[in-house]
């Protein structure tokens, strides 16, 4: 799906996912634990990047073998997504930290006009 480059579109992800995951009869804790995923990938994106070309950012989400694969991609950034240690008193800064603490795996992958960050939720 692709949504506008903005923080209202991190609740649209969030409930469309939910919806989706809801139907396709996925447990509660992982319908949460994909619901803050895709939360701080979309967030981290309106944040940190660029729109792509036509102003947005595109999401998409399978169920795949290895579990729920959630991806985000954007126009990039300068820099490449990390996890960071963010003191105990900082307002920003743990997004990558709480993927990586419920997903099995993250990863980006980048371009010149591109940047996808993948994460992939146990189901």
């Amino acid at each position: 799906m692709r949504v506008p480059f903005a923080a209202s579109s991190v609740p649209v992800a969030r409930q469309r996912l939910r919806s989706w995951l809801s139907e396709s009869g996925t447990p509660t804790d992982v319908i949460d634990d994909a619901r803050i995923i895709i939360s701080e990938l979309v967030a981290n994106s309106v944040r940190h990047a660029q729109p792509l070309p036509g102003g947005d950012i595109e999401i998409t989400w399978r169920l795949e073998r290895r579990g729920l694969a959630i991806a985000v991609s954007d126009g990039g950034a300068g820099t490449r997504p990390r996890k960071v240690q963010a003191a105990s008193s900082a307002l920003a800064g743990r997004g990558m930290a709480i993927v990586e603490s419920l997903a099995v795996t993250w990863w980006s992958d980048q371009s010149r006009s591109r940047s996808t960050v993948h994460a992939i939720l146990a189901v």
